[in-house]
């Protein structure tokens, strides 16, 4: 009995193809509040999981009868993929949707050129052109092309047209043969291939990008009548889709096109229709804040923090140091009951916390007449945005910081003030002796100091001036100098590197 030498192959990253049927009359039925929430969960997890470390995600919008969504997935492990899918189940969005398909597969790469066996048996620089290819197909980009079309496919096991029957060096003719063909469509379709023997029901994915699906239909017609295809190759479903960013979901669902045309529901209903013009100061104390307008053009998010970071310097003042990262904060004011707004955030929280972007939510009061603050700390500014439209629902709501009611003045706010325990009684008589300095500033209006209901010790300190040149004037004050130097001995931890969203 001869066996049959199989070709040496390697793999990369794993990929999940899931499919979505959604349940359009569940969807009509359910009262506008549910749908809006629904919408905004998956916004939230499409947007958190699509630019991961490694790996990438994306969402096609999937033409006829056999899906209505695919969310493709690659991560490194199966183990990613796995919670991601859970991720995404456990979304209100996901609620109605039916998995209607799925396919399981990983990147690889196999040796049947001499060239290629050159890379496996490390004779080849990792610095090289080949290996640098290789490198690209196991660890792929999900490319910008507008359509995608995916099919599973396995090599034919019957009579003389047995693939696997077949000695290694015909089967890599046969192999060359498909390649220059694909070498031909090169700029104008992308592939992904993928391994699935063990994984799913057939032996390959097969995923193709393009610009203009008349040329993938091209390539493929044309590998029809090469005989790797015509002879050993066998199909199972083909889907075709049409790729539009999270923030299009609003769109899709209310059959509208996407991608959205600009102005549209991109930069609405990604919002949740409520585009806020966020121009309030980040840390009060010196972390500045991020800004922009609801119908401008966004400037990096470290513009305006970076401005101020730098005028404070020229002043010779510390102006907060970052953790080597940067968080995105929303924060609304509630006039509510204390005890019916913590009910109501601690239910939106629990959401939250299904995306690895959530850094925090929590409701801080003051002791005096001050309302609420509501504070949702994000990794990303998309998902801080997409928070806020779940916010700004909340009770009792009178503010957001930074709206326009309050456009002629200027906002600073100071977060993760983490005081040691023992020092939190010290830090609450410092504010008031600061307070009483600010009490005689041109420009002050207002500082509250609030505390986390939850955690005493973690404290925010929110100012309104009537102007930030105010408000610089304080920061170049020996008062705001000499509360800074003292506060490195009381708190717990340096705050955060934190922007308004």
């Amino acid at each position: 009995m001869q066996r049959r030498e199989p070709p040496v192959t390697e793999e990369g990253w794993y990929a999940l193809h899931d499919f979505r049927t959604v349940d359009w009359d569940a969807w009509r039925d359910a009262p506008e509040r549910v749908r809006e929430r629904a919408v905004g969960e998956g916004i939230a997890f499409l947007d958190t999981h699509s630019d991961p470390e490694t790996g990438g995600t994306a969402v096609y919008s999937i033409l006829g009868h056999k899906a209505d969504l695919m969310v493709l997935h690659l991560r490194p492990t199966l183990d990613e993929l796995d919670q991601l899918e859970r991720g995404f189940e456990s979304t209100e969005f996901a609620g109605f949707t039916e998995q209607t398909g799925s396919y399981v597969s990983v990147t690889e790469a196999s040796g049947y050129t001499e060239r290629a066996r050159e890379y496996f048996e490390g004779e080849v620089d990792d610095d090289s052109g080949l290996a640098k290819y290789i490198q690209s197909r196991l660890h792929p980009e999900i490319p910008a092309k507008d359509y995608l079309s995916f099919y599973p496919m396995s090599k034919r096991r019957t009579g003389e047209d047995n693939w696997y029957d077949m000695p290694f060096d015909e089967r890599a003719e046969h192999m060359a043969s498909h390649g220059d063909i694909g070498r031909d469509y090169g700029g104008k379709v992308q592939q992904m291939i993928t391994g699935s023997v063990g994984l799913d029901d057939h032996e390959w994915g097969v995923t193709l990008w393009a610009d203009d699906m008349t040329d993938v239909k091209d390539l493929l017609y044309e590998m029809r009548f090469d005989p790797s295809t015509s002879r050993f190759a066998e199909f199972g479903q083909f889907y075709t889709g049409r790729r539009f960013e999270p923030g299009d979901l609003p769109a899709f669902m209310a059959g509208e096109a996407v991608p959205a045309e600009a102005g549209g529901h991109h930069g609405e209903d990604g919002h949740h229709g409520d585009a806020h013009g966020h121009g309030e100061g980040g840390d009060a104390h010196g972390e500045a804040g991020h800004h922009h307008g609801d119908d401008e053009d966004e400037r990096p998010a470290t513009d305006h923090g970076a401005d101020v970071r730098s005028t404070l310097e020229e002043e010779g003042v510390y102006g907060g140091q970052p953790h080597g990262e940067d968080v995105y904060a929303v924060v609304l004011y509630s006039d509510a009951d204390p005890d019916e707004l913590f009910d109501e955030v601690e239910g939106l929280r629990s959401n939250f916390e299904h995306y690895d972007s959530h850094v925090k939510t929590a409701v801080y009061q003051s002791e005096g007449d001050a309302p609420a603050a509501v504070a949702s700390v994000w990794q990303t500014q998309s998902a801080a945005d997409t928070a806020s439209g779940f916010l700004s629902d909340l009770p009792g709501i009178v503010r957001q910081a930074g709206d326009d009611a309050e456009a002629d003045t200027w906002g600073t706010m100071g977060m993760f003030y983490t005081t040691k325990p023992e020092k939190r009684a010290d830090f609450v008589e410092k504010f008031e002796t600061v307070g009483g300095v600010l009490g005689d500033m041109d420009g002050h209006i207002t500082t509250d100091l609030l505390a986390n209901r939850e955690d005493e010790n973690d404290m925010f300190i929110a100012s309104r001036w009537e102007s930030q040149e105010d408000a610089m004037a304080f920061f170049r004050s020996d008062a705001f100098s000499d509360t800074v130097d003292w506060g490195r001995d009381v708190l717990a931890d340096r705050p955060r590197h934190v922007f308004l969203a």
